[in-house]
């Protein structure tokens, strides 16, 4: 019974095809491929697949966020960017900030972000913007304080202000240059940027006006350490050189007295007056001002650069998270373009920042300089100074060696070598410039690692509380 009904069954042959089949059938297609069946992939492809699509997904949906946030913010400023301006107006200005994060060599980091997160909105309502970037850690610092000393001195009547050497029709003046720079703003992307601009707003308003060659003044400390000095000759007989005796003063003839001791080689021997730091600025005018010019509004960028192995899961994460910087930069710049001001919240204490430091040994100082205060435990392990150290004590084992063949070669004591010859060992005058460069380098290093160390507060004075203002977020009214 049941072999009749195996037989009495249609074969795949007798089946009745369908017209498109057919036609299928005799382009060439084999015939199997229309009696396969959808299945479910293996385990394996489930995994595969799944994971590939969650990730394309999230990396494509974050992206086409950060365009739709972009977008969104340009359409509520770029009707700025068609309001005429007059034949002799400027657009706005603002100047941007950006320290060296420390232990990173790329110095252009804090900028970068800027460029990429900020800027597009500015761009979009038509603000004009300059950046400046410190090379080492501490270079802005120095800068601040240069620029605030300049001012200091011009309005002082020591210097006269800078112009540019084509005489233009419509050359700003000095008021119109620093009514344009309160009109724009100042931008401090990151907290290390905020420390250093606060060092060197404090300096620059502190310190003394005179104008300081710090290359200089540390080539001359340098030259008097004896690290370059000869080797002491042996001692010998100070009254007998092979048999005859030493022209001592007593023995010398009133000429020959009067030239080994005249004025010039005595004033060679001391101090050169140009070497000597002479201010010449009135002591009136060399005083601090008792209270210092309103200064541009600032606005604070949070900024935070993953650097090390151990930072690889906070570099994933802000890979598929770019919208949350999109939205910072561009919320950061929209309270700028739409001047949303408050004043500069000062801290909640008065006393020195050394002080502070004892007190709150988490570095907390209250208002707004505790601004992006969390940043500062990505500094852990960035840089220490045991590093400098340690280079310079390498250096200054191998100086002395690297003199000796300098010298000996300078002066024909001993032939070169083929390998010498082919590459010259430096010269004295080589190993000065080198020192000279690696001591530049390694003290800044220094002294701007203990502007921006984890826990050293902001610097801060009193006189900056009626002086400084912040933008501030926009409102929600103005977002919504």
């Amino acid at each position: 019974m049941s072999s009749q009904n195996v037989d009495s069954a249609p074969k795949p042959s007798q089946v009745q095809k369908s017209g498109v089949r057919a036609a299928f059938e005799y382009t060439g297609i084999p015939p199997s491929w229309f009696d396969k069946r959808p299945k479910l992939p293996s385990r394996n492809w489930l995994i595969f697949l799944s994971v590939t699509t969650s990730i394309v997904g999230y990396y494509v949906y974050d992206r086409r966020e950060c365009r739709r946030i972009r977008a969104d913010y340009s359409s509520r400023v770029e009707h700025l960017a068609k309001d005429p301006l007059g034949t002799t107006d400027l657009p706005r200005k603002v100047t941007v900030y950006g320290a060296k994060w420390p232990g990173d060599e790329d110095h252009d980091k804090s900028l970068r972000f800027f460029r990429k997160y900020v800027k597009p909105i500015l761009v979009a309502a038509a603000v004009d913007y300059e950046m400046v970037s410190g090379r080492r850690s501490g270079d802005l610092a120095n800068r601040i304080a240069d620029e605030i000393k300049t001012r200091r001195r011009v309005d002082a009547g020591l210097e006269s202000p800078s112009q540019s050497p084509v005489p233009l029709p419509n050359q700003p003046t000095l008021e119109q240059k620093r009514k344009r720079e309160l009109e724009g703003g100042i931008v401090l992307v990151g907290r290390h940027t905020l420390k250093e601009f606060m060092s060197g707003l404090k300096r620059g308003w502190t310190e003394s006006m005179d104008r300081a060659d710090r290359e200089d003044m540390l080539a001359q400390e340098l030259a008097s350490d004896g690290r370059f000095d000869e080797p002491e000759e042996p001692v010998v007989d100070p009254e007998v050189v092979d048999g005859e005796p030493l022209p001592t003063r007593s023995r010398l003839l009133p000429s020959q007295n009067a030239a080994l001791f005249s004025p010039l080689q005595m004033s060679s021997s001391s101090p050169s007056k140009s070497t000597q730091s002479i201010s010449n600025i009135p002591a009136h005018l060399d005083t601090p001002p008792s209270t210092i010019p309103t200064l541009p509004t600032f606005l604070l960028v949070p900024f935070t650069n993953h650097i090390g192995f151990r930072q690889v899961p906070n570099m994933l994460w802000g890979f598929f998270n770019e919208r949350h910087k999109v939205r910072a930069g561009s919320e950061a710049a929209y309270s700028l373009i739409m001047s949303h001001m408050r004043p500069f919240a000062a801290p909640n204490t008065t006393v020195a920042a050394s002080e502070v430091q004892e007190s709150q040994p988490d570095g907390r100082q209250g208002g707004d300089l505790d601004f992006d205060l969390p940043a500062e435990s990505y500094y852990h392990g960035a840089y220490t100074p045991s590093e400098t150290e340690k280079a310079r004590n390498t250096y200054y084992d191998t100086l002395p060696a690297k003199l000796a063949t300098a010298r000996a070669l300078a002066r024909g004591t001993r032939t070169s070598t083929k390998e010498e010859d082919s590459h010259p060992p430096p010269t004295e005058v080589e190993l000065r410039a080198e020192r000279l460069k690696k001591e530049m380098k390694w003290r800044s290093d220094e002294a701007g690692w203990e502007i921006v160390k984890p826990g050293q507060p902001a610097q801060w004075d009193e006189r900056f509380a009626d002086a400084l203002q912040v933008f501030d977020e926009p409102r929600a009214d103005d977002v919504g």
